[in-house]
């Protein structure tokens, strides 16, 4: 179960569900200790959760930044870090998320999964191709203007001001995209970088089709 501050919605959203993000985030801390308590059914709380009582849910930490870090460290959580799309915050999260982490009942030493953005493709320009969707969603989203995910578009990189490229470029620091053997190099590299126990793979296509020979080259890539 993956535990983390985001709201899962923009602000406006998040203000008509009469959400007060302020607030919420200031007990967060106290939020995940009480459900860590409810789920090992510690006694001491008076009430009993239903079904989630006793349940044996393995509980992560969530972040992009380094809050969660430490929160994760702090109660020997395992940790994820949300960099396919919040990369600047990676290496020192991992840092301090190691050498704050205090050991406890459901963890004894650190344990960290980093997610990346992969897509792979037959041949390099396919996957290049393929990619301009989730960098039109990028650059929407740095827009003000979020949607559903687009078509690919040829040259979509080329096209933009050079603002904009130099976003991407800095956003998909975290990414592997091309054919299976510079995909498998790319993650090879970014797993010795950051001493990741586990990869979590995010690479979103237009066409699902595209998306599961994704998932299946690399799968097969990383055998």
């Amino acid at each position: 179960l993956g535990l983390g501050r985001a709201p899962g919605a923009d602000m406006r959203i998040a203000q008509a569900l009469r959400r007060d993000l302020g607030r919420a985030s200031d007990l967060f801390p106290q939020d995940v200790v009480e459900l860590r308590a409810l789920l090992t059914g510690e006694p001491d709380l008076g009430i009993r959760a239903t079904p989630g009582h006793g349940a044996a849910v393995e509980l992560w930490m969530l972040g992009s930044s380094l809050f969660g870090a430490q929160l994760a460290a702090a109660l020997g959580l395992p940790y994820a870090f949300a960099a396919h799309f919040a990369p600047d915050h990676l290496d020192q999260a991992l840092e301090v998320y190691r050498r704050q982490f205090r050991p406890s009942a459901a963890l004894e030493h650190p344990h960290v999964m980093v997610a990346m953005n992969v897509i792979a493709a037959d041949s390099a320009e396919e996957a290049v191709l393929l990619c301009s969707s989730m960098d039109q969603s990028f650059v929407a989203l740095r827009s003000g203007n979020p949607g559903k995910l687009r078509p690919p578009v040829p040259g979509y990189r080329e096209s933009l001001p050079p603002g904009h490229r130099a976003m991407l470029e800095h956003v998909r620091q975290a990414s592997a995209v091309g054919a299976p053997d510079a995909v498998t190099a790319a993650i090879a590299r970014f797993v010795e970088r950051t001493g990741a126990d586990e990869i979590i793979v995010s690479g979103a296509t237009f066409d699902p089709a595209a998306r599961r020979r994704s998932l299946e080259l690399t799968a097969k890539a990383l055998e």
